[in-house]
């Protein structure tokens, strides 16, 4: 089971954006990288194209998947998470004990 899934809200715990929130938009499994909404902004420049205009574009480069750490809803700080087994179900839970569910 995966610690940080799509919709998730982390934190950023490493590099130039640490301490920044936002949800997890998209996960790059083989290459352990996250992209998070608004935060490590790059600077794309395009060219043209027939439905677009060309331009510096600004747009989310990605982080490693150690650089963040997902929110705990129950104290609302970064947490570790650890797997709970529930019968034939398994949980995400922070250290408050809450689930962690990730928002679609």
């Amino acid at each position: 089971m995966e610690r940080i899934k799509k919709g998730d809200t982390v934190v950023v715990i490493a590099g130039k954006d640490k301490g920044k929130r936002g949800k997890v938009l998209r996960i790059l499994k083989d290459q352990q990288r996250v992209v998070v909404e608004r935060v490590m902004m790059v600077k794309r420049h395009t060219k043209s194209q027939k439905d677009q205009k060309g331009g510096i574009i600004e747009k989310e480069g990605t982080l490693h998947i150690s650089n963040v750490m997902p929110l705990d809803p129950g104290s609302d700080k970064p947490t570790r998470v650890k797997v709970k087994v529930d019968g034939d179900r398994r949980h995400r839970v922070g250290r408050s004990g809450t689930v962690i569910e990730a928002a679609k």
